[in-house]
């Protein structure tokens, strides 16, 4: 495994970390809590440190499952990163969209990012994961309802605490991240990042390398899209959000896969798989620190884990470039 700074700051994260939404079940057709956990212990035994989560995905499920499979592990061994800015418990800020809880049950779900909540969210947080502190807390959303300065005084005041590490911002325009950090540090932005979604390398990847500031590259397998494992007519479990999601759809499925099989030589040169390539391409791309990859099981997690080994040349790395600008998606 590589272990990389975040950003301008002494807190290292595995290049690759485990993203825990899945593991909350939330959106993904449920999860077993058992395998779950087995998938985030092996992912470290195999040198996966950092975990990300956050209180939405199963609505505070992933943080709990995060607390049960790291309690044994050593605290000062792991990272946690977790959100704040979802609220399915409070009616305030502006309304994002209506979902469903694991029970079944109809949720409505809200931006909000208001000082207050922020100190709350935190402390639910802190309870659930059993930490005293929190290593990298960011805004899951922009909330357009909050002042952004008053989000990251907040924030500021929970540094001073020490119950949280540093301050890092999710799916932030470039505007956004300039304007956050007139008030704090902002260590990263969390984007989604991957072959087939390039648009962060226009504005905020020039940014980041002149600022110093991390990426953590999350769906960086396009929620499986990219594993080659999804091929037309696959079947989703009730609830899973991919079943409506519209790289998913019979067109671009066949492209994907036909653009998959031009990178199997590729991978099977490298001994690996073509999840394994695609994550080692991810983390190879600049301005990437981190690339987030869920897992379902151990098994997952150890592969996914093991990508980090490969070693790609700058001839392989524009070869599968090369490739990735033959791709068009509709």
């Amino acid at each position: 495994m590589e272990y990389r700074k975040l950003g301008n700051t002494d807190l290292k994260l595995s290049a690759i970390a485990f993203g825990a939404w899945a593991a909350g079940g939330w959106m993904w057709g449920g999860s077993d809590e058992n395998e779950a956990i087995k998938a985030i212990q092996s992912g470290f035994d195999e040198g996966m440190t950092s975990i990300d989560t956050a209180p939405i995905y199963g609505q505070g499920h992933s943080e709990i499952i995060v607390a049960k499979a790291v309690k044994n592990l050593g605290r000062d061994k792991i990272q946690i990163l977790t959100k704040f800015g979802m609220r399915w418990d409070l009616a305030k800020g502006y309304f994002g969209f209506k979902s469903k809880n694991n029970a079944g049950e109809d949720i409505d779900i809200y931006k909000y990012a208001g000082k207050e909540s922020i100190i709350k969210e935190c402390e639910d947080s802190l309870k659930r994961l059993g930490t005293d502190y929190i290593d990298l807390y960011q805004i899951h959303w922009p909330d357009i309802t909050t002042p952004i300065h008053e989000t990251f005084e907040a924030i500021s005041k929970l540094i001073n605490d020490g119950k949280v590490r540093y301050a890092g911002v999710c799916n932030y325009n470039l505007e956004q991240m300039i304007e956050a950090e007139k008030t704090l540090n902002i260590v990263s932005n969390q984007i989604p990042y991957s072959m087939v979604r390039r648009t962060i390398e226009k504005e905020i990847v020039p940014y980041v390398l002149e600022n110093h500031k991390a990426i953590l590259a999350y769906s960086p397998l396009e929620r499986g899209l990219l594993t080659g494992k999804i091929k037309e007519g696959y079947h989703f479990n009730e609830g899973d959000h991919r079943a409506e999601h519209p790289l998913y759809q019979k067109e671009n499925l066949v492209k994907v896969n036909q653009f998959l099989s031009t990178l199997l030589p590729l991978a099977q040169e490298k001994n690996a798989s073509l999840s394994q390539l695609v994550l080692r391409w991810t983390i190879d791309q600049p301005g990437i620190t981190v690339a987030l990859a869920g897992a379902r099981n151990a098994e997952q997690a150890i592969q996914n884990t093991q990508a980090a080994n490969i070693k790609l040349s700058k001839e392989d790395i524009l070869l599968v470039n090369t490739e990735i600008e033959k791709l068009k998606l509709a």
